[in-house]
């Protein structure tokens, strides 16, 4: 992205917002939060990734000279706001939840504090980034975790929304858990594992299928992954496959990272046929992957059955997160910064319940469990705001608030999630690196019970909100009702 000015990568009407604050001298320092309100497909969580891109973002934003030209060609910006764009970069602080982070409906994920301008104009690529990569490392978790610790590898490019969705949906994917992806750019981009086996043309190319695969074992003797089903998988691929095995075997060439691949038919039933032919063979080693529109639940159902499957292909469903395109993340003013440098709390209102902002400077915490090491809960609370885990906490939910729990005094931790990314326009965070992130966000999603993970009716981690917050919410609600009775 670093190559790339994303500058005017956002929607009209923030430039329009902007020189309306301009005109009218509108310099207030704002608080604005980026979260999202329900969990993509009606999972029990979500992953936090594509912080790395809103930095690189961030640090390139600027105006170029075309940029300019472009903006005055439309004849609805004055030259006094165009001189200020020419000049413009960002002097805010950002702070963020880490990538690879377990997120949760209604918390910031990422929370700016800047001049109104510079705030409302970063709001669309924020969005667009943050959108993106959280839904797809979102939906790889969710694939890994009906794989149960198979092999799972991403290679949906070619049916991804353009370059940018496969290449940064890749990142996110390996985030979420694949351990390798097709993408020889996202490979290069970001250091990841790239990996593949060979087309059904590959085979087609040649007079037959066994000099095919003979051809290929030569080619790539460490990497022999051999595609079965281009005629047919029991009485053609397989036998084709083992004949070269053996003579890979025979002429002492090691046999490591060797197997085949089915892209289609029934995979249930194939993969215990070919099971059985491999082991009798000798072969009880090879990997039997598997490609073919697979989804979480179609893995779920193929381990069910009983498929002799090690490795998957995940291509189409999981770049584009088929069943669930969109992430829904918003952002939203939370507070206003006022000429004693206090942060006045601004709510949004709606007659849907769950479009009600919190208001307010925010940060979270984190609730572990102590014994388990599980999330209990995470809570939102406004900045300053103090908890000693060694005295008792109640904590209860915002909207039905008689529901109610207490964790006693020394049974659990606390994390406080969103970290210094930017201060005063400069960066002061180190992103790890896709593998390192990969690894974070393992050891978050041991933090969450398996029935959070499952597919139908999770369980719910709540999202509670301290007392202090929760009485500001209703004092801010009661008084916006009070001034329209008016």
């Amino acid at each position: 992205m670093s190559t790339l000015n994303l500058t005017l990568m956002t929607d009209l009407y923030e430039i329009t917002m902007m020189q309306g604050y301009f005109k009218t001298q509108n310099q207030e320092m704002v608080v604005f939060d980026a979260f999202y309100r329900t969990n993509p497909c009606d999972g029990g969580y979500a992953i936090c990734a594509g912080l790395d891109q809103v930095i690189d973002y961030i640090e390139n934003l600027h105006f170029c000279e075309d940029d300019i030209t472009y903006l005055r060609s439309l004849n609805i910006f004055g030259e006094d706001f165009l001189e200020y764009l020419s000049t413009f970069h960002f002097s805010g602080s950002i702070y963020a939840i880490p990538e690879g982070t377990i997120i949760f409906p209604r918390e910031p994920i990422i929370k700016v504090v800047a001049p109104i301008m510079e705030a409302q104009l970063i709001e669309t690529a924020i969005l667009n980034i943050l959108n993106h990569q959280c839904l797809i490392a979102t939906k790889a978790a969710r694939v890994c975790h009906a794989a149960k610790g198979d092999s799972v590898m991403e290679f949906g490019l070619r049916r991804a929304q353009g370059p940018d969705a496969g290449t940064y949906g890749a990142r996110a994917a390996i985030i979420g858990g694949c351990t390798g992806t097709s993408n020889v750019l996202a490979g290069q981009l970001f250091d990841v594992p790239v990996k593949g086996t060979h087309a059904h043309s590959w085979i087609m190319s040649f007079s037959d299928e066994y000099t095919a695969f003979k051809k290929y074992a030569e080619l790539y003797p460490s990497a022999c992954i051999l595609l079965v089903d281009t005629y047919d998988t029991l009485k053609s691929g397989i036998p084709n496959a083992i004949r070269v095995f053996q003579e890979m075997k025979d002429a002492g060439i090691p046999l490591t990272n060797y197997g085949i691949r089915m892209d289609s038919g029934d995979l249930a039933y194939l993969s215990k046929k070919v099971r059985q032919m491999l082991d009798e063979a000798g072969f009880s080693d090879a990997v039997i992957s598997a490609s073919n529109d697979l989804d979480e639940y179609l893995i779920e159902s193929l381990k069910l059955q009983g498929a002799m499957i090690t490795s998957w292909g995940v291509g189409t469903n999981l770049i584009t997160a088929k069943d669930n395109p969109a992430f829904g993340g918003v952002y939203k003013l939370a507070a206003i910064q006022d000429e004693n440098g206090t942060f006045i709390p601004k709510i949004k209102l709606s007659e849907n319940t769950e479009k009600v902002t919190n208001p307010g400077n925010k940060t979270i915490f984190r609730i572990y469990d102590k014994n388990t090491g599980k999330v209990r809960a995470d809570l939102i609370c406004l900045v300053g705001e103090t908890f000693d885990p060694e005295e008792d906490m109640t904590i209860f939910d915002p909207n039905e608030p008689w529901k109610k729990t207490r964790l006693a005094g020394g049974s659990y931790r606390l994390r406080e999630l969103l970290v210094p990314i930017f201060e005063n326009g400069n960066c002061i965070y180190q992103s790890p690196s896709v593998m390192e992130i990969q690894k974070i966000c393992a050891e978050e999603k041991d933090t969450i019970w398996d029935e959070t993970k499952r597919f139908v009716n999770p369980h719910k981690i709540y999202v509670d909100l301290s007392k202090k917050l929760y009485n500001l919410k209703n004092d801010l609600l009661n008084q916006l009702h009070d001034l329209q009775e008016d």
